[in-house]
């Protein structure tokens, strides 16, 4: 008789645990979709190449200036360098 109580409750607890977590999300979904109605923007920011993007480009692809200089002029992580790099080779039709 013991066990079977403390399995019932248990099993009321596991119930109001469950039904905390789904009204939870449904919560956090309702925040969301008002927060993107009234035009909130989520995630980082991104950040744009230069106006000179191209010229720098050139230079550095024909070794004028190295990466890290790029990286620096650009005041980008190199990581958005390469990302930035990858994107404007599409643009331009670049082969890889």
């Amino acid at each position: 008789m013991g066990t079977f109580i403390a399995d019932l409750v248990l099993q009321i607890l596991s119930f109001v645990a469950q039904s905390e977590r789904e009204n939870i999300r449904k919560r956090q979904a309702e925040g969301i979709s008002s927060a993107k109605l009234r035009g909130v923007q989520f995630g980082r920011p991104i950040k744009s190449a230069p106006n000179d993007f191209d010229t720098l480009i050139k230079k550095w692809e024909r070794k004028e200036i190295s990466t890290n200089e790029m990286v620096k002029l650009c005041e980008f992580s190199r990581s958005t360098f390469y990302r930035r790099l990858y994107e404007y080779q599409l643009l331009k039709g670049v082969k890889q």
